[in-house]
């Protein structure tokens, strides 16, 4: 159902049967869920004609090379979009976010399954069409990572790249992976939420819906030039425009409040998650395995070392968001306060956090992180940290 894009519609044969208790069947209504979610943000975008760059959010994250030259949406004749109609569709995103991820802690707390699934045969539709066809598959969306290849075995007898097997056997510690997955998913769009954002929306967001009536919709390109040509001053005016419109009022304190104890949630469920992969015994396509378990990335390999540096990292983070270490700040020999911040904060103005105005609500005395904070980290990880952290989240 996964392959031919028909799962979101048997939601309710899954809801049922994780009412019974079946562990495997409620993580396939998390699954469901998921996927419900991103096709329905995907669909509201598409209606409203929003562009994106030609590099994947998974490119940037893995450090890719990348096209960042706008693309067109493919619909034609957009919606007009609104302030509230975007306020709208990221809060059903988070709600879709937060249901998924109570179909995983479901899934978590029962008994242990295999699920084989390759998320690359995936299909969703984000057109909203009514069909997920062949060009709609998580492979094809993710087209940008051209390195895929390097990621395969040699073939030792014919001396060529094995064909890449990213069929993944997700079991009960997947399941905590993907709840965990679904917080740090919501945390940004939380985040917005939290704030007023109506004047950047009106000044910038031309860029991102470039025919849904926004206010700089007919000046995105301009009738003249200052430095270098019509397009490019235009973009470089709408990123100025973006720096001065950087302050947002908080709107919904105990949103913002809720990031928070969202990114200690996100901790949590990953303590949680190597708890139960170290107490696996079997050895089934692990998403994240164990030191006893096989990568289906051969070539990289997670060691005691690694999961060791993992573990005093999240002890790290959590001292972090408790404000027992504090974030330091250029300008001040006091530190910054993240409990304090997202607790406390009446508005979000990032040029006055930065040069220090706007920090200073925030300071507060105790000890900073520095290098020494994330040494275990740092010795084992080295520059591949933004992958460990994305793969291990």
């Amino acid at each position: 159902m996964l392959y031919s894009g028909q799962a979101v519609a048997e939601r309710g044969y899954y809801e049922d049967r994780c009412a019974e208790l079946h562990a495997d069947a409620c993580f396939g209504l998390g699954l469901i869920d998921l996927i419900d979610g991103y096709q329905t943000l995907a669909r509201s975008l598409y209606r409203h004609g929003a562009t994106a760059p030609q590099s994947s959010a998974a490119a940037m994250f893995l450090g890719l090379e990348s096209d960042l030259t706008p693309r067109t949406s493919g619909n034609a004749d957009p919606e007009p979009l609104t302030y509230d109609g975007l306020r709208t569709i990221l809060a059903t995103f988070v709600a879709d976010l937060d249901r998924a991820g109570e179909g995983f802690e479901l899934a978590a707390a029962a008994d242990d399954y295999v699920v084989l699934i390759d998320p690359l045969r995936v299909r969703v539709d984000l057109d909203g069409d009514g069909e997920a066809d062949e060009s709609e598959t998580l492979a094809l969306l993710l087209r940008d990572l051209q390195d895929f290849d390097a990621l395969a075995p040699r073939d030792k007898t014919k001396g060529k790249t094995a064909t890449l097997d990213l069929s993944i056997g997700f079991d009960r510690a997947d399941a905590i992976w993907l709840a965990g997955y679904s917080q740090v998913a919501a945390i940004p769009f939380d985040f917005m939420l939290s704030h007023d954002f109506s004047q950047f929306y009106d000044a910038v967001l031309h860029r991102v819906f470039p025919k849904a009536g926004l206010p700089m919709q007919d000046f995105a390109s301009s009738s003249g030039s200052l430095f270098l040509d019509r397009e490019s001053d235009a973009l470089l005016a709408d990123m100025i425009a973006a720096i001065h419109e950087a302050s947002f009022p908080v709107v919904d304190a105990r949103r913002l409040a809720g990031v928070l104890e969202r990114m200690r949630m996100v901790t949590a469920l990953s303590r949680q998650n190597w708890d139960a992969i170290l107490a696996e015994t079997d050895d089934n396509r692990e998403l994240v395995p164990s030191p006893k378990q096989t990568s289906i990335f051969p070539q990289v390999e997670v060691t005691q070392e690694v999961v060791d540096a993992w573990m005093s990292t999240l002890d790290t983070v959590d001292l972090l968001l408790a404000g027992d270490l504090l974030v330091p700040h250029w300008r001040f020999e006091q530190g910054i306060s993240l409990k304090a911040y997202f607790e406390t904060a009446m508005e979000t103005d990032i040029v006055l956090l930065l040069t220090g105005q706007g920090a200073l609500p925030f300071l507060r005395d105790g000890p900073a992180a520095d290098e020494s904070s994330f040494e275990a980290g740092n010795s084992v990880f080295g520059e591949n940290w933004p992958n460990f952290i994305v793969w291990f989240n």
